[in-house]
């Protein structure tokens, strides 16, 4: 199959396949189900808000979603998402990217429970170090939310919620599995209250051979060990205080060594109402990404280390509500390499405001960040939501963020350049959303400018150095739906993405242009089943639109069976026409995978 000459003509006839679904669900009676279609989400606009309240482009994956699909890793739940594209060198712990509307990695803001994670040196998260076990459901917010969660939050946000505690009694969960490339996993929790205090522990061991990442290679093992815990403490007069500690731990190998690696995040918080319209909430906050690279070439350790007090308060005001606060966060850098700068700190105030004033609704917020590295930036954003009936909602923003160069980017010894400027960004969107008790749908149509964009390009003799284009452009148009229609669960994403760099007219290289996933399951007694189908058109591998990778489709299928009260078993299988294919040159992904497992209490 030519996926790359065909995905136009694909995504087409998807479109037409879908609507007679579209026109049924619209037509069915309101009932509970809407809950799930409609979802409460908070990354959008740091409240509560359902999605079409939200007046942003917002993808909720629910703890429903991650257990039917059972992801060896995170990158594969997002992969096709609207809006959303993934590049791997491998399967299995290698190195991966998320980009969301076309930006890179470093552009996006990854956040565990409210706090942040990435590498200060890098600008980037590890994705592909976070177990999916270890999380209980995903918000990906499309478009700039510089102003909300300031430096990086270009192309968009997403945040991952971990187990919260369960009412009652200890509710236990065990899981065991094993499949493909001699893959095996053991995972644990257990969760429950107590009074006012509630609890959730668990912990997951995944380890891998690993598949070959080039043609004709060795397999390249993993492994991940991982552990959570969540204790939070409710007062009688309405205040609160909580912990969280998350710490992922293991070894990857790639070609020429391998590379031991930390990911962590902990975290404190107090909440207390000041008034009946007034909470006030102060957290304090650390993340680490620490890596210790073995090879004959370049061995190095590499650890980086934020440290952050965040102040909210939050005032309802009738139907309106207030948001404001202030930041203050430091990053620390050390190990081998000796850099010419190794801290920096950066001191922030917000506020938004959500207005209701029915059928319209206002967003607005303002956010400054003054920085001891590359000084200060004021980012803001505007959206408007009108409700054109009580089915459909009309929006349309106007944001502004930036990026913030990393410490590789100013200081690595290895020709990093102390003058750069960061990044900073402008992006204009139009959206409307039609949400019905047993179906939504959602359109979106954005352009993005970014200026002084950094890259690194080769300056010769294999010597590279961060350069910084004047302008990039970015287009979009995502389409989205999703019904529950009797034991039927569809959901579908439609991208069309156009990255250009503004001074050569060439696409941004590692993105594809177009993109479809199409999510179906099915309920049959104490069986389900279900699939996932995957296709996306050609990427360049580099600057210049040169070194063309082929488009690719993939189908993933799976079966799950409740054979007992609190006993599941489920069988994924993964690629099951066996494609080989690349994101980023020279690097293939894993082949047709099999993975069963045995569940008990969830």
């Amino acid at each position: 199959m030519n996926t790359t000459r065909n995905a136009p003509r694909g995504l087409a006839a998807f479109g037409l396949a879908f609507l007679p679904l579209v026109v049924h669900a619209q037509s069915e009676p309101e009932d509970d189900r809407s809950v799930d279609l409609n979802p409460l989400v908070v990354t959008a606009a740091l409240a509560p808000r359902t999605a079409d309240e939200s007046l942003s482009s917002v993808t909720l994956l629910d703890e429903a979603t991650l257990r039917r699909q059972d992801p060896v890793s995170l990158t594969d739940l997002f992969r096709g998402q609207p809006g959303v594209d993934v590049t791997t060198n491998g399967s299995f712990g290698k190195s991966s990217s998320v980009s969301i509307r076309g930006t890179a990695s470093d552009q996006n803001v990854l956040l565990i429970d409210g706090i942040r994670l990435r590498s200060a040196t890098l600008g980037s998260a590890a994705w592909q170090h976070l177990d999916p076990r270890m999380f209980e459901r995903a918000e990906i917010v499309r478009g700039p939310r510089g102003s909300l969660y300031g430096a990086d939050a270009i192309g968009g946000v997403v945040q991952l919620f971990t187990h919260e505690a369960e009412e009652g009694s200890p509710h236990p969960r065990v899981s065991v599995g094993g499949g493909s490339f001699d893959s095996r996993r053991l995972s644990a929790g257990l969760s429950g209250s107590e009074g006012g205090t509630r609890y959730s522990f668990a912990a997951s061991h995944f380890a891998t051979d690993g598949a070959p990442i080039r043609r004709g290679g060795e397999d390249k093992g993993y492994d991940n060990t991982s552990g959570l815990v969540r204790l939070s403490h409710a007062f009688d007069g309405g205040g609160e205080i909580g912990l969280l500690g998350l710490r992922a731990r293991g070894n990857t190998e790639f070609d020429g060594g391998e590379s031991d690696f930390v990911q962590q995040v902990a975290g404190i918080y107090g909440e207390v109402p000041v008034t009946e319209q007034w909470k006030s909430r102060l957290t304090l906050s650390e993340s680490r990404d620490e890596l210790d690279t073995f090879n004959t070439a370049f061995p190095s350790t590499i650890n980086t280390r934020t440290q952050t007090a965040h102040w909210e308060n939050r005032l309802s005001l009738a139907s309106h509500e207030l948001i404001v606060g202030a930041e203050y966060s430091e990053d620390q850098v050390s190990g081998t390499s000796d850099f010419e700068v190794d801290s920096r700190d950066n001191t922030a105030v917000f506020a938004q405001s959500l207005l209701d004033f029915s059928p319209l609704t206002v967003q607005a917020s303002l956010r400054h960040d003054d920085n001891e590295a590359y000084g200060s930036e004021v980012t803001g954003s505007l959206a408007l939501g009108y409700a054109l009936d009580a089915h459909h909602t009309l929006r349309a923003s106007y944001g502004t963020a930036f990026k913030a160069p990393s410490f590789n980017d100013l200081y690595t010894p290895f020709g990093g350049d102390p003058d750069l400027d960061p990044e900073t960004s402008e992006t204009f969107e139009v959206g409307v959303r039609g949400q019905f008790a047993p179906m939504f749908w959602d359109l979106a149509v954005y352009e993005t400018t970014i200026d002084d964009l950094i890259d690194w390009k080769d300056q010769g003799g294999g010597m590279y150095a961060p350069v910084q284009i004047d302008a990039a452009r970015i287009r979009g148009v995502e389409l989205s739906a999703g019904a529950e229609i009797d034991a039927w669960t569809l959901q579908a994403a439609l991208t069309y993405t156009d990255p250009e760099d503004r001074d050569t007219g060439d696409r941004l290289p590692r993105r594809a242009t177009q993109s479809l996933r199409f999510d179906v399951d099915r309920e049959l007694g104490d069986w389900s089943l279900g699939g996932s189908w995957i296709v996306q058109n050609h990427r360049y591998d580099s600057d210049g639109e040169q070194d063309r990778l082929p488009g690719f489709g993939l189908l993933d299928l799976r079966a799950g069976w409740e054979f007992a009260p609190m006993w599941s078993a489920r069988l994924t299988l993964d690629n099951v026409l066996d494609k080989e294919y690349e994101t980023a040159g020279g690097y293939i992904n894993a082949g047709r995978a099999a993975f069963l497992s045995v569940h008990f209490g969830g």
